[in-house]
């Protein structure tokens, strides 16, 4: 039977260092989110000053994820080959640059352009940075360590929201990409003296496969499988929100834009935070009685996000809304480090960058690269409520491929040795 990671003699990382490469690389990953999310709060304004559609203000989030997953293939491969940390740097330098450049767009095309290009940066850092968080760290504590990281979604896209929303009505949209682009260049400099774990340092020997082989490999791993298409519809769902609720709060309850922003963004940063690092804790604390608790956590989580979402969305009471939004939040985000844990430990080391490239690529291709501009075009058509309320029904499949992950996960996590 083979080593796991944690009895593996080669596995061995220096604590301190592992604390100083999760503060910056979740530093960086707080920003990636924030420069990421700050379009939407600012939406409102720029639909206003370059006169945009729903459809077309839905599509600036979706040239954003296009690029975003399109990239992350060739960037996986390749950084599972060279020096990882060249291309996180690069990427937080691109993606910098790309959202100082949003603020001087003269009209739909230049800013279109300037999110995809944001959407390259991002992709070199997303693929790569789960993986080397999580190799610095042993298995029976990655779940509350990739939440810990993870916490950066919900709490970097509330920073996106709350910033974008007051810099917005402050000094205007441009000035918001601005002052939230630039300090990216710093974290571009600090990542550079980033260092491989130990075990992944020296080249290891890979088979002379193409890299359509490769990526075709980890699909046939169920569990990876499962655990891809839950992503998929939790992000068609989650990307969808995160898009229009400034706008659903602003049209149903009559918000200005930095209050929509601030609601939206402090509720998410609250119950978002919560529910990610609950759900490490709790999925690491389970393991001692189910092997499987990753993909229980992240299947019940998505059962009772669902009916809370629907019941925000229907609230007929401002204060209901935001309750019950709060409380479906805390729910869904529960998955968090508990998903992202189980790619770490049913993929091997020498192709992680590849396994999240591949992960990124389906839940953004069937999440929230089409969702916002759908339900942009569903709330041109019949309304914001009854769209966003459709949207909210591919949890119910997130939760089903979750529980079908389960019966496969021992069996696929013992074939590398982290059963």
């Amino acid at each position: 039977m083979p080593a796991t990671e944690a009895e593996d003699p080669s596995w061995s990382v220096d604590p301190a260092l592992a604390r100083r490469v999760l503060v910056l690389l979740l530093s960086v990953n707080l920003l990636n989110y924030v420069d990421r999310q700050v379009l939407y709060a600012l939406l409102p304004a720029i639909q206003k000053d370059f006169a945009l559609s729903d459809a077309q203000a839905g599509s600036l989030a979706s040239a954003f994820m296009v690029v975003y997953m399109l990239a992350a293939l060739p960037i996986g491969y390749l950084a599972d080959r060279g020096r990882r940390r060249l291309w996180i740097s690069a990427g937080i330098g691109l993606w910098s640059l790309a959202t100082a450049a949003s603020g001087v767009a003269r009209g739909f095309a230049q800013l279109f352009t300037a999110r995809a290009t944001v959407g390259i940066g991002e992709s070199c850092y997303g693929t790569i940075s789960p993986s080397f968080v999580a190799e610095h760290f042993p298995p029976q504590k990655r779940a509350f360590v990739l939440a810990l990281f993870s916490m950066a979604i919900p709490v970097g896209s509330a920073l996106g929201y709350v910033a974008g929303g007051a810099l917005g009505q402050a000094w205007g949209w441009r000035n918001a990409f601005y002052l939230v682009g630039l300090p990216g260049l710093v974290l571009m400099v600090w990542s550079l003296r980033l260092r491989e774990p130990a075990k992944t340092a020296a080249p290891s020997v890979r088979e002379p496969r193409s890299p359509v082989a490769s990526y075709l490999d980890l699909f046939r791993v169920p569990s990876f499988t499962y655990v891809t298409l839950a992503g998929a519809a939790m992000t068609f769902t989650l990307g969808g929100l995160a898009v229009w609720m400034p706008s659903f709060f602003s049209r149903r309850w009559g918000m200005s834009l930095g209050e929509a922003g601030t609601t939206f963004g402090m509720m998410t940063v609250i119950a978002g935070g919560m529910g990610s690092l609950c759900g490490g804790w709790i999925a690491d604390r389970a393991l001692r009685w189910t092997s499987r608790s990753y993909f229980w956590v992240s299947g019940l989580g998505y059962v009772a996000g669902l009916p809370l979402a629907a019941a925000a969305l229907l609230a007929p009471d401002q204060r209901l809304c935001v309750a019950a939004m709060f409380l479906a939040e805390f729910f869904l985000f529960l998955n968090m480090g508990p998903i992202n844990a189980v790619i770490v430990s049913v993929t091997k080391p020498q192709t992680r960058s590849m396994a999240f490239a591949a992960n990124i690529l389906v839940i953004h291709a069937l999440g929230d690269a089409v969702s916002p501009t759908l339900i942009g075009l569903a709330s041109d058509r019949w309304g914001l409520t009854p769209a966003l309320l459709a949207a909210c029904g591919a949890l119910a499949l997130a939760a089903g491929f979750c529980f079908l992950g389960l019966r496969h996960y021992d069996a696929d996590a013992g074939r590398i040795g982290n059963a």
